[in-house]
């Protein structure tokens, strides 16, 4: 295993193998989470087959659990789709009234 700290002070760490060292690790950790997640999905599918005895429950477990895996393995999709619906919401106007304008309350409520 390669370590970033080197023995020789002369020996320079160039910014692409920091850059390398931490894509790689991000890979790695990405694999973990989706593992984990899908170890855990199996699991829940189980304990609801466990639980229930039912089919349709059983089903709607597993048809969860492919959702969250699907989530989770394609959160660059997601991530685009959330930005794209912020950048396009239309711009919030707000408006100052100047003096001594009354308070708007909604219905049935008071003001004081």
């Amino acid at each position: 295993m390669r370590t970033l700290a080197a023995a020789n002070p002369d020996h320079v760490v160039l910014a692409g193998d920091v850059l390398d060292w931490a894509n790689t690790k991000t890979g790695q950790v990405r694999a973990l989470v989706l593992t984990v997640a899908a170890l855990m999905a199996i699991i829940a599918v189980l304990m609801a087959w466990w639980k229930t005895r039912s089919f349709v429950g059983t089903l709607v477990a597993f048809v969860l659990a492919a959702l969250v895996l699907w989530g989770i393995s394609n959160l660059n999709v997601l991530q685009t789709k959330v930005g794209s619906e912020i950048n396009d919401a239309a711009p919030v106007v707000v408006v100052h009234v100047a003096g001594d304008a009354p308070a708007l309350a909604g219905e049935g409520r008071r003001v004081s």
